[in-house]
């Protein structure tokens, strides 16, 4: 028998328990010397960082016990510059003396509106007039609408305390007088022109058409001579505004009127706004229809064709208006004239009002001055409710390129077109440079413009708009105006980048503590002669009581800098540092940037590393054109709205 094959391999050697203990012993050592080491590694690197902690607290408790030594020198300092703001309001007080004292000297027959008694005595002797063309009313007008917009101006740049109460209700009754007045002397002077209808009668159609225009109202007048069912649009020579009226009303006698103006007597004067009324303010560009009967005759001739002994004649009014009060009928009685005529009548008897008396169409060219950035909305002035509503009208088509804009109206009111007042907030971006001495250019950039703004002394002008990245022309451009009239300007033509009270009910924000965006807003104002201003992302990581935004020396002897070096700053309003990071920073952080310290002004913080020339040039400054600089960054917010 062959011998059994031996198995593969050798038996492998068992373990025993006290080599089984040593191993365990030896791991165990390795352990306790990798933590030992470990342990040492981390109670050196945390020495080294407590001590590199301990020297960095020291250097910031010594940075902020130097800052709080000079503190008092340093706001003393800056009080002494901003000196220059009580001297810009002494200078605005002077100013308004010295213009009541031209006209004095002046005597050119025009009053004072800032005086009752002369502004009282000009109303009356206006009244009294009568039989004035509506050429004459036109022409009238201009100084009208001059002294109402001087009240306007005393009112809202006169500070508080130069105003006394008695002084505000005497300037808002003479607004309001003045406007009820010129509203009314339009109407009579309609009435007037309606009297030579028929002397008036265009050859082809038999019916009057007339248009008269200045640089503050275009008046339509249409008068139905013939009443001609089949003639039911209306389309006034050369021009592409008129209506489409209903069969009832082509072959009645009436007339129709359209007075676009570039004033609001509607719209309260200083009005209170609710949060649901702010949302559609800005009203841009003004249209108001109403209808109104002529209990006398229109003409002799239209009586002639009109032998219905109890039969009264109906003159349709549309108005379009920018800034202004109520309608003067609502608060005359008249005897004979115009007077309110309601459409569709209050009493229809068993007709139905919605087929014989449908809506009327009105076709409306858009003022050129005027930009919407989105297609407008059309509303109607609730007399009662005084405030916008956009019930009661319908089938609205705006054409942007040829600026037209048609919709139904149920009945006949003021009506306007408004867009959202804050579409162009929050800011996207922004930029304030030095130009010249005393002279900077605001640059505001939000979703659908740039805006261009030049500041010198106590002056604003549009330098340029751009329209979705393409230059649009406007008529404020080049033109010089005190801030408070250029904001006014601005906001008429559709360009509102001012923020009000309510704004942040509407527009997310990046909120700023008032007292913090003040500070900020006066001091970037006393350095912008030397200094450019620009935004910050990091503007929105940091707290409500802190501001983030960058600065550089800008000296105008520089050639333009393609990548200019800004210096990023972080200010509280009492104390003032320079980041460690920049704009390409992955992350926020607060800390102090090497070889710089605390200040409590952005004068003496920016005055670490400009040169003499720069803040000789910022002692140097006009007080108003820092004032007006300042006044510029308080009304837009850029701060907090960007």
């Amino acid at each position: 028998m062959a011998p059994k094959a031996k198995k593969s391999g050798s038996k492998k050697k068992k373990i025993t328990k006290a080599d089984r203990l040593k191993q365990i012993l030896e791991e165990e050592e390795k352990r306790q010397k990798e933590e030992e080491e470990a342990r040492v590694k981390y109670e050196k690197e945390e020495m080294e960082r407590l001590e590199i902690q301990r020297i960095e607290n020291e250097k910031l408790q010594k940075l902020e016990a130097k800052d709080l030594e000079r503190r008092n020198e340093e706001l003393e300092e800056l009080y002494l510059l901003e000196a220059c703001f009580p001297e810009a309001e002494k200078l605005k007080r002077d100013n308004r003396f010295l213009s009541q004292w031209k006209h004095y000297i002046e005597c050119d027959g025009s009053p004072d509106p800032s005086i009752a008694q002369e502004i009282n005595t000009f109303i009356t002797l206006w009244k009294e007039e009568t039989n004035e063309t509506l050429e004459e009313v036109i022409e009238k007008s201009k100084l009208v609408l001059n002294l109402i917009e001087k009240l306007k101006l005393i009112l809202l740049e006169t500070p508080p305390y130069d105003l006394q109460g008695k002084n505000i209700i005497q300037y808002q009754e003479s607004i309001l007088e003045l406007q009820e007045l010129l509203h009314l002397k339009f109407n009579r002077a309609t009435e007037i022109l309606l009297r030579q209808a028929s002397t008036l009668a265009d050859l082809d159609s038999g019916n009057m058409e007339k248009v008269i225009q200045d640089e503050n109202v275009t008046l339509y007048i249409w008068a139905n001579l013939k009443k001609n069912p089949r003639h039911r649009s209306i389309r006034f020579s050369e021009t592409q505004t008129g209506f489409e009226i209903p069969r009832i009303l082509a072959t009645s006698d009436i007339a129709l009127r359209l007075l676009h103006t570039h004033y609001d007597h509607v719209t309260p004067l200083s009005p209170v706004l609710t949060p649901s009324q702010e949302h559609i303010s800005i009203v841009t560009d003004f249209v108001k229809e109403e209808v109104k009967s002529v209990q006398t005759a229109v003409s002799e001739d239209l009586q002639e064709e009109n032998k219905q002994e109890n039969e009264s004649n109906s003159v349709h009014e549309e108005e379009t208006k920018a800034e202004g009060q109520g309608d003067v009928e609502e608060q005359m009685i008249l005897k004979e004239g115009l007077q309110k005529y309601t459409y569709p009548p209050e009493t229809t008897e068993d007709l139905e009002a919605e087929n014989v008396f449908p809506p009327i169409e009105v076709t409306l060219e858009v003022h050129e001055n005027v930009i919407f950035f989105e297609n407008p909305m059309v509303a109607r002035w609730d007399a009662e409710g005084k405030q916008w509503k956009t019930d009661g009208i319908s089938n609205v088509s705006y054409k942007s390129e040829e600026r037209l804009i048609t919709f139904n109206l149920e009945t006949f009111c003021p009506v306007t077109l408004i867009q959202d007042a804050h579409i162009n907030m929050p800011y996207q971006s922004w930029e304030l440079r030095p130009l010249d001495v005393n002279k900077v250019l605001l640059t505001i950039t939000t979703v659908f413009t740039e805006l261009q703004i030049q500041i010198k002394e106590n002056l604003c002008m549009l330098a340029s708009i751009k329209v979705n990245n393409k230059n649009h022309s406007s008529i404020l451009e080049e033109k010089w105006m005190t801030p408070v009239s250029f904001i006014i300007a601005l906001k008429k033509a559709g360009l509102n980048i001012f923020p009000t009270g309510h704004s942040h009910l509407y527009v997310v924000i990046n909120y700023k503590h008032p007292s913090v965006e003040v500070k900020a807003y006066r001091q970037m104002a006393l350095l912008s002669s030397a200094f450019a201003f620009c935004w910050s992302k990091w503007n929105t990581a940091c707290e409500s009581k802190k501001t983030v935004f960058q600065v550089r020396e800008h000296l105008l002897k520089e050639e333009p800098i393609r990548n200019p070096n800004w210096t990023l700053l972080m200010f509280s309003g009492d104390r003032a540092q320079s980041l460690k990071i920049n704009e390409s920073s992955d992350a926020f952080s607060e800390a102090l940037k090497e070889e710089t310290e605390f200040h409590s002004t952005l004068y003496h913080m920016v005055k670490d590393f400009a040169s003499q020339e720069a803040m000789r040039a910022v002692r140097r400054s006009n007080c108003q054109f820092v004032d007006s600089v300042c006044h510029m960054l308080l009304s837009t917010r850029l701060l907090s709205y960007s």
